[in-house]
């Protein structure tokens, strides 16, 4: 028992080391985030140092993510890249990049002069938006990139729009959309109605997206999440969709199709090439081909991701 109790203060002195000496956060937000109080949270730092853990334990997995980033910077002319530690104990976790995420959302909403944030949906943006520290910005605008209503009327539990100007007191600006519409036309039509003509010019002038990326898989979110059927997600992959990104389908050069879904999708179609800063949160060896592909094909300037995620892609 006492072994026991060792190990777990030392995994907790590693992880306050990590998170004040590399991802630079204070005692206090450290304190939050290991749910102890601030003199707790003092001594685990402390003892970090005392045992030496910042050198040997976390010292060459974060040299060897910065480098990793480096790496996909170079290769894919990013404008920002971030790759966190890895979890072996739990591969899919997005815990450590939607903590990343999080620190950006806050950097950015941290401005006074108004700025613009569009976000997409998903597990990881989610996760990011529940992180983002509270702060009054009544001059900043959070605006949905997708329609966020399903086949049978439901609204996604992963909608993250009402959730971040709640945290920001920003306004906001959902997609009250189906996901998709019944036909090319009537999408056409309803994405030239008054309030939804408003929400994509306020859009096109995003400041900061922030994105998944899907896999178009029998796994894929957007069938799982019920937004499309097994039909509509069969239909697509025979046309070659590799990836997905607000729901937008593209192929494995990150070009996106002309047909099936997205000929009835409502969301707000990705720039190509990027030119906003557009930032994917992805992680997952499912995922490594549709992350490459949105890279390949300038669907993305940005990505925060794990090291077995990056490294994945550096070597195909």
């Amino acid at each position: 028992m006492a072994a026991e109790n060792e190990k777990s203060r030392l995994d907790d002195a590693a992880r306050a080391g990590w998170l004040y000496f590399i991802a630079g956060h204070t005692q206090d937000e450290i304190a939050r985030m290991l749910q102890v109080s601030r003199a707790s949270a003092q001594r685990l730092v402390s003892l970090c140092l005392a045992e030496r853990l910042i050198t040997f334990r976390l010292e060459h997995p974060i040299a060897a993510c910065m480098e990793l980033a480096a790496r996909l910077r170079e290769r894919f002319d990013l404008a920002h890249c971030e790759v966190v530690p890895a979890d072996p104990a739990a591969p899919q976790a997005a815990a450590g990049i939607a903590e990343r995420c999080a620190n950006l959302l806050d950097a950015t909403l941290r401005s006074e002069t108004p700025v613009i944030v569009a976000l997409g949906t998903g597990r990881a943006v989610r996760a990011a938006v529940e992180r983002v520290t509270p702060i009054d910005r009544p001059n900043h605008q959070i605006v949905s990139l997708v329609g966020n209503i399903s086949a049978d009327g439901s609204a996604s539990f992963y909608d993250t729009v009402g959730r971040l100007a709640d945290r920001t007191g920003a306004r906001h600006y959902p997609m009250p959309l189906p996901f998709l519409m019944s036909s090319e036309d009537e999408r056409n039509k309803m994405v030239r109605i008054e309030p939804i003509a408003k929400v994509k010019a306020i859009a096109a002038k995003a400041d900061l997206r922030l994105v998944g990326v899907g896999q178009m898989d029998q796994k894929a979110q957007v069938h799982v999440d019920g937004f499309v059927s097994r039909d509509e997600l069969f239909e697509m992959m025979r046309l070659g969709a590799i990836g997905e990104i607000t729901g937008w389908a593209y192929d494995g050069r990150g070009r996106l199709l002309k047909a099936g879904t997205n000929k009835r999708l409502t969301s707000i179609p990705p720039e190509v090439p990027a030119k906003t800063t557009t930032i994917a949160a992805a992680i997952g060896a499912a995922k490594v081909p549709a992350i490459a592909a949105a890279l390949n094909g300038r669907l993305i300037n940005g990505l925060i991701t794990d090291e077995t995620t990056a490294r994945a892609i550096l070597e195909r």
